[in-house]
């Protein structure tokens, strides 16, 4: 993949699976949710409505360093209201600028006003270095004559 290659093609290799959680599930029900399935962040939804994110960093700037107990604190009180969303038709490069800039790791993917996918900076990072290391590889190969 090269920072052309559209995102649409990410959510292709690794599935679009989405793990999301209610606004109004207790932070631990959310953290529980984000070990058990191995990622640093969940979509709030509300039925089919994307609300919010939370994160890791959530959950470590907004309630233990708060000293809130997260059997207590509900995820609507400490997610990330203001969502960034991008269309999976965005290039990896224009993802990358756009998590960049915007300092999130984390980007859900929205087509037809639907929720379709999320990609994170790892993600993205993961296919330009898989691309790259393909490059060299052929370069090489071209250099040495080694087909």
């Amino acid at each position: 993949m090269t920072p052309t290659t559209k995102i649409r093609a990410i959510l292709e290799a690794k599935g679009s699976a989405v793990h999301s959680i209610h606004p109004k599930a207790t932070v631990y029900d959310a953290i529980a949710e984000m070990a058990d399935k191995g990622v640093g962040a969940l979509l709030v939804m509300d039925g089919s409505r994307l609300v919010g994110i939370v994160s890791e960093r959530d959950y470590t700037r907004k309630v233990i360093l708060k000293g809130r107990s997260s059997r207590e604190a509900l995820v609507e009180e400490i997610m990330s209201s203001d969502v960034v969303t991008a269309s999976p038709d965005i290039t990896v490069g224009e993802g990358m600028r756009l998590m960049t800039d915007r300092r999130i790791r984390h980007l859900p993917l929205v087509s037809g006003g639907q929720v379709v996918g999320v990609v994170s900076i790892g993600d993205l990072v993961k296919a330009i270095i898989s691309e790259q290391e393909e490059t060299i590889a052929y370069l090489t190969n071209y250099i040495t004559g080694s087909y």
